[in-house]
């Protein structure tokens, strides 16, 4: 197939292109490099695709209306995968108009794009934070995502509910799939792992939120791209099951879906912690905080209706994923 990937050169973006390419489909990557975190990294992961046969990528961003009709009419995608946004809890209390123009018009953009042109399936990133304020675990799809607790997880619940209008008016299929906190190499340096790992290796002390108490379902990457292939391949209809009298809010009458993609096994933070210190084989300076504004005290994905649908499992320990973070960071950068 001809797939277009947004956010080509970000983490999960880079890993899924890979596998794609490995599998004989054709590749646009579509990314604008921004320096959110160290672009120096982006153009690492983008060296590594741009040699592969069936690659090619454009460099802007999502709100460039007229750059993104230009790529979806140079490379005619078959299938959509839209990774690109603007990443990160705490940096939506920051900087709110950054997450408006990517998550919010970006959107818009590829949903009028892949309309327009007939796309066979669109999958997106969503967010377990999206679940916010909820407590119930683990988190379903069933479940009401009504309170979001930052600006961030609010627009990727308005991009599931963009994606349903247009799957409802259009018939476009659209899925929605909300990432359980991906882990791995070739990771985001904004992210506790590879925070983590950096300030231990350098004898600097780590921040703890929430006094390390919080579990995660930290998810590794190649289970993830896993579970968005296999969600790619999966091009969904109206659910003959959907009662618009009592309704599902993980499916529709419309070609419509939502997915919890994790892992199943949330982890404290602590233990987290405990496994690198492991790998790294040195021991981690904690400074205990409380728990920052917008975060959520824990996350579990009940991801039933991923494994019903399209045959996800996810299988890589914590053990077993934290050593291939830390393989590769030591390797990447020379430590």
């Amino acid at each position: 197939m001809r797939v277009l990937v947004t956010g080509a050169a970000g983490f999960i973006g880079s890993h899924l292109s890979h596998r794609l390419l490995d599998r004989g489909d054709e590749v646009l990557g579509y990314d604008n490099l921004n320096d959110y975190y160290d672009p120096t990294l982006k153009e690492a992961r983008l060296a590594r695709l741009q040699p592969k046969d069936g690659f090619r990528f454009v460099r802007a961003s999502l709100e460039d209306r007229a750059a993104m009709e230009a790529a979806f009419d140079d490379f005619k995608p078959q299938r959509v995968v839209n990774l690109a946004a603007q990443a990160g809890v705490r940096y939506s209390l920051e900087n709110p108009h950054a997450y408006i123009d990517s998550n919010i018009v970006g959107f818009t953009n590829i949903l009028e794009a892949c309309r327009r042109r007939g796309v066979e399936h669109l999958v997106y990133a969503s967010s377990s934070s999206v679940y916010g304020a909820n407590r119930k675990l683990p988190f379903a799809v069933e479940d009401s995502v009504d309170h979001p607790v930052s600006l961030y997880a609010a627009t990727k619940k308005a991009n599931e509910l963009m994606a349903h209008t247009y799957s409802h008016l259009f018939g476009l299929p659209t899925t929605g799939l909300r990432f359980f906190t991906v882990y791995g190499p070739w990771g985001r340096p904004d992210m506790a792992l590879f925070l983590f790992t950096k300030s231990i290796l350098e004898g600097r002390p780590i921040d703890v939120f929430n006094h390390g108490r919080h579990t995660r379902d930290f998810t590794f990457v190649d289970d993830i791209v896993e579970g968005v292939i296999r969600t790619l391949d999966t091009v969904p209809g109206p659910d003959p099951t959907y009662d618009p009298l009592l309704p599902n809010p993980g499916s529709s009458s419309a070609p419509w879906r939502v997915y919890n993609i994790g892992n199943h096994q949330p982890v404290e933070l602590l233990r987290y912690i405990e496994v690198l210190e492991e790998c790294l084989g040195r021991k981690a300076e904690k400074r205990l905080l409380p728990m920052q504004p917008g975060d959520v005290p824990d996350t579990c994905a009940d991801v039933e209706a991923l494994r019903r649908d399209t045959g996800y499992h996810p299988s890589t320990p914590i053990e077993t994923g934290v050593r291939r973070f830390v393989d590769w960071y030591r390797e990447f950068y020379r430590v």
